[in-house]
């Protein structure tokens, strides 16, 4: 069974568990929406019909980590987006303090993927909602702990696969205090440059060729870095691309010039 560390517990942070939910960050939204203002964990046994970003489907099997942490007010509006960094910087040291081994293997992909020895191990979805002038924000989290799926367009693997011998309720645990330090460093936002850095510490194919897809174009360039808005930074021939929403991955060798 899931449980807080006393780190979450002593910054009042609270744990509901549930066996089987359709997604952890509507459930989360919804009793939001319901008067719980957080921060409050929601981590289920089994998730059904949840969902990542651009809409793909986010389910998977027991044993794998599905946790939403619900935040009221965490920031102003325009900073929210940059709490998909602060998750993947707690999640890094959460999987390093179970795995210190890890730290060559374990990258974060723009804007919330984590990648373990190149594939997906982690995706992270940021959503919020706005009454009046509150504003509540999931933080939804699902780590392959035990499975991952393989019927996607992209490698994937989970902590098992990789040799990695740690279970659900230790990682959860592990984030449970990790996250607590993330926020703490973001400051509502105002530490956002501390976020950054760390974040392109761990940043795969930094200096590399990327490939970005919108909606409306392909883009090719070198990743050179994040602006001040995590806003992924792109030299191409053309240029210097600001990107904002984007599917990433590593352009073939021989294409950039």
């Amino acid at each position: 069974m899931p449980t807080l560390s006393d780190t979450a517990t002593a910054a009042g942070f609270r744990l509901v568990h549930l066996a089987e939910i359709g997604s952890t960050n509507a459930e989360a939204l919804a009793r939001g929406a319901a008067g719980d203002l957080g921060p409050t964990w929601y981590v289920a046994d089994r998730q059904v019909a949840g969902k990542g970003r651009l809409g793909r489907s986010w389910t998977g099997f027991e044993g794998n980590l599905f946790a939403t942490l619900l935040l009221t007010d965490p920031a102003p509006t325009q900073r929210i987006a940059q709490l998909c960094f602060v998750a993947a910087l707690a999640l890094d040291d959460a999987l390093l303090n179970l795995a210190p081994d890890l730290e060559y293997r374990f990258k974060v992909k723009w804007p919330n993927d984590a990648l373990l020895d190149g594939a997906k191990v982690s995706g992270t979805l940021i959503e919020a909602t706005t009454r009046g002038t509150t504003t509540q924000v999931a933080i939804g989290i699902g780590v392959n702990v035990a499975h991952h799926p393989t019927d996607t367009p992209y490698p994937t693997t989970s902590l098992a696969s990789a040799g990695i011998a740690v279970g659900r309720d230790q990682v959860f645990a592990a984030l449970s205090r990790s996250m607590v330090t993330a926020l703490a460093i973001w400051r509502r936002g105002d530490g956002f440059d501390a976020i950054r850095a760390g974040w392109l510490a761990r940043a795969h194919n930094l200096g590399g060729p990327l490939v970005v897809k919108t909606d409306e174009r392909r883009i090719e360039g070198v990743f050179v870095g994040l602006d001040r808005d995590g806003r992924l930074l792109l030299d191409t021939p053309d240029g210097r691309e600001t990107i904002t929403v984007g599917d990433v991955s590593p352009a073939l060798a021989g294409l950039m010039h």
